[in-house]
């Protein structure tokens, strides 16, 4: 690897790749840490693999819902994919290179996928309201053709901003140094070892952040005030129940993943470390979704029944 210390530009054209340094800290946990992680990437397969193929073939499941249940469980497979197979070779081969273009690649992918899942789990909250607020008009609102309108928007919504996002950034020149404390190539740590005044990439990597996040997240509190609403308003206590439940794993689920998305990229910048980031990045991009397709089965009576009938025909 070239690196160039003459001048500011020179470096900046040196830099032919990237060093992710993260979990390098604990040289004598690099086997743990290959086991444990290749672990959670069977169990997140496996689960999510799961709760896709039952949510297709069961009769029983053939609701709006779970429809967007499976697109849920197979972004997840795709999500863990973009980042969990370089930690893994990193760890096990101990080479932390990444040239230019293939961190780029992993940045916008990563970005789109991110992107979905903040507008699938949108989605689902907008499908839950309907369900809860509006049953009568469920069937006609939620219609197949609307339902995969709402999903192909979701999986592409987020493309064209994140291009335009991915571009930019790696378009800086950079020459501060080549280490990136992180372990897959995110946006801030990328950013710090740009050149000069990053400030106005900041501000867009924030106003996006706001849209692909925030916007969302106040769609989601929005949809579950006028649910928690409507519950509260239903004469029975088995009937609050029932309707709860309905919603309740979708609610886990968007907690776990707003909750650390947003601390990690709307916290202020004078707070941020590299220890903090990196663990609030590992639990929203590995550990939440290795425990969506738990939550989800154990959360929901269809979902356990369909599992069943599926273990029993194996």
């Amino acid at each position: 690897m070239e690196h160039s210390e003459n001048s500011a530009m020179d470096n900046a054209t040196s830099v032919t790749q990237f060093l992710l340094l993260g979990f390098s800290g604990v040289p004598n946990l690099q086997t743990f840490l290959f086991g444990m992680f290749s672990i959670m990437y069977v169990v997140i397969l496996i689960g999510n693999t799961s709760i896709l193929v039952i949510a297709r073939i069961d009769p029983a499941l053939q609701k709006p819902m779970y429809y967007f249940l499976a697109n849920f469980s197979f972004l997840e497979i795709c999500y863990v994919s973009v980042t969990l197979p370089r930690i893994l070779y990193n760890l096990w081969t101990q080479d932390r290179g990444i040239c230019l273009l293939a961190c780029a690649i992993q940045m916008f992918f990563f970005l789109i996928l991110a992107a979905t899942e903040c507008f699938l789990l949108a989605v689902m909250s907008y499908d839950r309201y309907v369900a809860i607020c509006n049953p009568l008009h469920y069937p006609l609102v939620m219609n197949p053709t609307k339902c995969t309108q709402l999903a192909v928007g979701s999986w592409l919504g987020g493309i064209p901003v994140q291009i335009g996002q991915t571009c930019r950034i790696f378009s800086l020149h950079f020459c501060n140094s080549n280490i990136i404390e992180h372990f897959f190539c995110d946006v801030p740590p990328i950013l710090k070892l740009a050149c000069g005044d990053t400030s106005m990439h900041e501000l867009s990597v924030y106003l996006v952040a706001m849209f692909f996040v925030a916007s969302p997240f106040m769609l989601i509190l929005a949809s579950y005030s006028k649910i928690i609403a409507t519950i509260l308003k239903l004469p029975t206590a088995t009937g609050r129940a029932k309707a709860f439940s309905t919603c309740s794993s979708h609610l886990v689920v968007v907690l776990l993943f707003f909750g650390s998305a947003t601390i990690n990229y709307l916290r202020p910048k004078s707070i941020h470390s590299v220890g903090t980031d990196e663990l609030l990045s590992l639990f929203y991009t590995i550990v939440t979704p290795m425990f969506n397709p738990l939550i989800y089965s154990l959360r929901n009576k269809d979902v356990i029944a369909a599992l069943r009938r599926l273990l029993l025909k194996i």
